[in-house]
């Protein structure tokens, strides 16, 4: 009987996670990853039957060639960054929240509660403020629900923030068909909001802008230079060394998945109340999805979260434009900013990781 020689061998190829990399190597990762996306969907779009250099083009000035157009695209990233960096803090402490559309949403029903019921009995800017406040502490409480289950029953904070944001979404539209429904019109709709209880604006944007651009510094202090950011860091590498460490790990996964949601939800006051002027089951519009694409690009970086915002913003104004401009699908234009994308977030993965081949002689090459 013959016997079959199983050789144990290499695999092919391996992956191994990097221990260094040199920042002009990320760098160039990175813009090789930029060139390869724009040569992916320059095919694409040659393929649709139109010029890629013109289609590009058209992206950036549909994005910043008028006035109108500039604001448009401030009015876009003003949220996604915000709401990058109300998941930042939880996201250091490898506390995954999902649930940033949800905490939007929450912050945005408490500020449309005194938009449409009290904005007559109080003046502007107390309105305002009054408004701002609710926002972030119905966020903060909406964030902080998950943050207890973790923290005394140990459930899965992924799964629970994403379901929270479907329970929100809910309570919204009860609200739209139910006591909150406009008189005026047939339709289920919340009425617009008075002028009283929109945010003014600043070189053509509403205010929100400040307060964001205002989260990024204060964000960068207070993970970088804080107790509280150094606690958030050190029970994100391992809850057993805070606890040895004599941290009180529950108290620092509630408050800061207070502090996550309660941004979120402030982002909530600015979009209904800076954009939108009124509370729909849109309101979040998926910012707190893409958020977490804006996030992880940055390296929970506040100040890079600001480029990728800005980035993400111009793809999205872009993509309206062309649609116009050279009569290109949605979903083809949605395609071009998937590739984009695709393309930024996979050189992360040769960032951290490498590819290890396995050689004609038995060895390995990098």
């Amino acid at each position: 009987m013959s016997k079959t020689v199983v050789e144990n061998k290499e695999p092919f190829v391996r992956i191994a996670k990097r221990t260094d990399i040199s920042s002009s190597k990320a760098l160039l990762i990175r813009f090789v990853a930029v060139l390869l996306a724009l040569i992916t969907g320059g095919i694409l779009v040659f393929t649709l039957g139109h010029n890629p250099i013109a289609v590009y083009a058209d992206i950036l000035t549909g994005s910043f060639a008028t006035k109108t157009a500039r604001a448009e695209t401030i009015k876009i990233a003003v949220p996604l960054l915000g709401a990058a960096i109300a998941i930042a803090p939880a996201f250091k402490m490898k506390f995954w929240n999902i649930g940033a559309e949800g905490q939007i949403m929450a912050g945005a029903i408490a500020a449309s509660y005194f938009a449409l019921f009290q904005y007559d009995s109080m003046p502007k800017v107390v309105l305002l403020i009054s408004m701002g406040i609710a926002a972030f502490v119905a966020g903060g409480l909406w964030g902080m629900i998950p943050a207890v289950f973790k923290a005394k029953w140990g459930t899965n904070e992924t799964l629970f923030t994403l379901m929270l944001n479907y329970i929100i979404l809910g309570v919204e539209k009860y609200l739209q068909n139910g006591p909150w429904k406009s008189p005026a019109s047939s339709f289920p709709k919340i009425a617009m909001f008075e002028k009283i209880a929109r945010l003014p604006k600043v070189f053509g944007v509403h205010i929100g802008w400040i307060f964001v651009i205002i989260m990024v510094f204060a964000m960068f202090i207070y993970l970088r230079y804080c107790k509280q950011g150094y606690e958030i860091s050190v029970v994100g590498e391992s809850e057993r060394t805070a606890k040895y460490a004599g941290m009180d790990v529950h108290k620092i996964i509630i408050r800061t998945m207070f502090i996550s949601g309660a941004i979120a939800g402030f982002v909530g006051f600015i979009l209904v109340s800076g954009s939108d002027y009124t509370l729909t089951e849109s309101t979040a519009g998926g910012v707190g999805f893409t958020a977490i694409t804006v996030a992880w690009l940055a390296k929970l970086n506040p100040f890079v979260m600001v480029i990728i915002a800005f980035i993400l913003a111009i793809l999205d104004k872009g993509s309206n434009t062309i649609q116009t401009n050279f009569k290109i699908p949605a979903s083809a234009s949605e395609v071009l900013t998937g590739i984009i994308l695709f393309f930024m977030l996979g050189c992360e993965f040769f960032i951290n990781y490498r590819l290890i081949f396995r050689s004609k002689n038995g060895g390995e090459k990098q």
